[in-house]
């Protein structure tokens, strides 16, 4: 069998997609994976896929004590790379996004091991723009990525978001009109918003003025679960919290509405489960992607986009009026039907096999 080496990021944007690929793969190809120690607990539950640990840095930023040493660090990757892949002999490369994934391919390519690149973003991340003139295709989660030159188009294929079975197997969530409480499910990407622990008592509290009041499913940090607790006791709610090791898959069954960051794994899987989601982009993100992943799917009629800066004083109106307008989620819940990923492992792997055969 070939065999086939998927480099990834450290975070749950990057590995979800590499194990949905993985899974996919497996069938014909020998897998292995590389991440950093921050994805390694993403990978626990990953069968028959081999997984080795390079850790990286990041060397983008405008901080030059920290680029320098970013450097030295990536240097000491490429050469943990170089004699990973050695021994490894893999007959492709798979590039997944995020700086953990760079010297991997960087090493594939001095190796002269054929490398594809996978993007989920609006805006292609830095790590895969900077590998564009090294790689034979770069598969693109949307057609209307950004960030790519003229140039290399010919490189570019469109796939979908390659999202896990699992999301695909759920049961879609249907709103009810009538429902007295809408559920909410409260999710901020990998890295847990701590935005929302701090903002939403506050949202609810107003709500509560309103006499409107929410089924609250919260993902937050565990340190915060106990104080958090206590504030939805005072105010009365029916609440849930959990951290991000938890499966959401259980959460997404119950509710009728997200509030979430905007990295593109997360959002893509609400909208593949028709949940209609407030989207505030993360306002630090890399070139702003966060920012352009929400505005390109608020433009398609797929959400609500709300810039954290403005978290503060709109978040209880738009939650108070989606309450009262509940005819606005179902609109949006029927936009999400024009779009499916369910096909996007498929293309991808038809793109694959013919790198592999040529």
């Amino acid at each position: 069998m070939k065999k086939i080496l998927i480099a990834t990021g450290g975070t749950g944007g990057h590995i979800f997609p590499s194990i949905s690929l993985a899974d996919s793969l497996k069938r014909e190809y020998k897998i292995e994976i590389t991440t950093d120690k921050r994805g390694i607990k993403y990978l626990k539950d990953i069968n028959d896929v081999r997984i080795q640990t390079i850790n990286s840095n990041p060397i983008f930023g405008k901080n030059l004590l920290k680029i320098f040493i970013g450097s030295i660090g990536i240097i000491f990757s490429i050469i943990h790379s170089i004699i990973f892949i050695l021994k490894s002999k893999p007959t492709l490369v798979i590039g997944m996004g995020g700086y953990s994934s760079f010297p991997v391919c960087l090493a594939a390519y001095f190796l002269k091991v054929p490398i594809i690149t996978y993007e989920n973003n609006l805006i292609i991340g830095r790590a895969n723009r900077f590998l564009l003139p090294i790689v034979k295709k770069i598969l693109v989660s949307t057609e209307a990525i950004k960030g790519i030159s003229l140039k290399y188009k010919h490189k570019v294929f469109f796939s979908g978001y390659l999202l896990r079975n699992k999301i695909f197997d759920l049961k879609q969530n249907n709103l009810q009109i009538e429902k007295d409480n809408l559920s909410i499910l409260v999710i901020g990407g990998s890295q847990s918003a701590k935005i929302f622990s701090e903002v939403l008592p506050s949202v609810m509290e107003k709500c509560n003025e309103n006499n409107v009041k929410f089924k609250i499913y919260q993902q937050c940090l565990e340190k915060n679960i106990n104080e958090l607790s206590q504030i939805y006791k005072k105010l009365n709610l029916d609440f849930q919290l959990f951290s991000f090791s938890e499966s959401l898959s259980e959460y997404y069954q119950k509710v009728d509405l997200a509030i979430t960051r905007s990295g593109a794994s997360s959002i893509a899987e609400l909208l593949n489960l028709r949940i209609p989601f407030i989207a505030v982009p993360l306002p630090t993100s890399v070139d702003n992607h966060q920012f352009e992943n929400a505005s390109y799917f608020e433009k398609k009629g797929y959400c609500f986009l709300l810039e954290e800066k403005f978290i503060h004083d709109k978040l209880s109106q738009i939650l108070i009026d989606l309450n009262r307008n509940r005819n606005k989620l179902s609109l949006l819940k029927k936009n999400m039907i024009k779009h499916s990923d369910k096909e996007a492992v498929v293309k991808a792997n038809k793109i694959i096999k013919k790198t592999l055969d040529v």
